[in-house]
């Protein structure tokens, strides 16, 4: 049996067993703008990431300053809030040096 007849036939099982129903995105066009503008050398690593749930460090940074940003405003004691800015710093300055590092790395080339 050929690739393509058990690709097709497993297709053919999830749709009767209606796992292929009501998924995110279902009669919407797919836009692939974001694909295609990324240079063809990153694609395929950044859409496996992608797929797997795994954000660049960028992101990951981000909402954990969110995070921190919300544990601040909560009410808790002073000490708990010293140690959450304390941490939002740190993510801030991380977050800073990274984006500068790849600042720089896209201006070399």
């Amino acid at each position: 049996m050929s690739f393509d007849r058990i690709v097709e036939a497993l297709i053919q099982e999830a749709m009767a067993r209606g796992e292929l129903e009501n998924l995110p995105g279902q009669g919407k066009p797919i836009d692939l703008t974001d694909y295609f503008n990324t240079p063809e050398d990153i694609r395929v690593a950044q859409a496996m990431l992608k797929n797997a749930d795994m954000f660049p460090l960028e992101v990951e940074l981000l909402q954990e300053i969110v995070a921190l940003k919300e544990l601040i405003l909560a009410p808790t004691d002073e000490t708990q809030k010293a140690k959450h800015r304390k941490s939002l710093e740190d993510k801030q300055l991380q977050f800073n040096l990274l984006v500068e590092r790849r600042q720089r790395t896209a201006k070399k080339k």
